[in-house]
């Protein structure tokens, strides 16, 4: 079970979250030993906030709905040398953390990123699925960087992260960060994470629907212009 760092972390783990009260007790449940988590309650309707307190998370509020604006929140109120940024409907494992942040801390690369690897066909909903490879070859091909997925897994110095200037605030973030990333001379780093079903009672913003993908793509050719 999660337990908040007695000691100044390695990493602060940051969970953008809107409505994912179901979810965080299994994602606390799996969290490595000595991160210290950032819950960013973006909105929430349903208790995220005081189940978050009570797991043993920072709980941060961010007004301005978005991804982006969330990540960014969390960003911002951590204080360790890493930040991780990981979605919180429970869809991938946070032990798997432990490797990206490794490869990270030993300089191998600048940036670390899960390519999700579902665990059968019905976790993906092939308009997601088709929308994150238009938007990783958007990457590849705008970056440079050799990525398949959106990093919804990733790890990074947070100076380096908010010394990128990334200024998006909604689905277009990871994009404008890949660019930025690339320009700034990062190297990326990309491993395969298990994807699984999200948590029961919750709500995926964008592979939910075939409107959340297409509201995303538009979000990331605004970002393209």
């Amino acid at each position: 079970m999660y337990r908040a760092p007695g000691d100044r972390p390695t990493c602060d783990v940051v969970i953008p979250c809107r409505d994912e009260a179901p979810a965080l007790p299994a994602v606390f449940a799996t969290m490595p030993e000595g991160f210290h988590v950032i819950v960013v309650d973006n909105g929430s309707t349903d208790g995220t906030a005081d189940v978050a307190l009570e797991l043993g998370a920072e709980v941060v509020f961010e007004a301005r709905p978005g991804y982006g604006a969330a990540v960014h929140a969390g960003t911002v109120a951590a204080t360790a040398p890493l930040v991780a940024v990981l979605d919180g409907d429970g869809s991938m494992d946070p032990a798997e953390l432990s490797e990206l942040v490794a490869v990270v801390s030993r300089g191998e690369a600048s940036m670390a990123v899960g390519r999700r690897r579902p665990r059968h066909s019905r976790v993906w909903p092939w308009h997601a699925r088709a929308g994150t490879a238009a938007l990783a070859w958007m990457i590849r091909r705008r970056s440079g960087f050799g990525i398949h997925d959106l990093a919804p897994m990733r790890v990074c110095r947070r100076e380096d992260l908010l010394a990128l200037g990334v200024a998006d605030r909604r689905f277009g973030y990871p994009l404008e960060l890949m660019i930025k990333a690339s320009d700034a001379g990062w190297t990326v780093h990309e491993r395969d994470v298990v994807y699984s079903e999200r948590a029961r009672g919750t709500r995926s913003k964008v592979s939910g629907s075939v409107r959340g993908t297409c509201r995303t793509l538009i979000d990331f050719a605004k970002v393209l212009r």
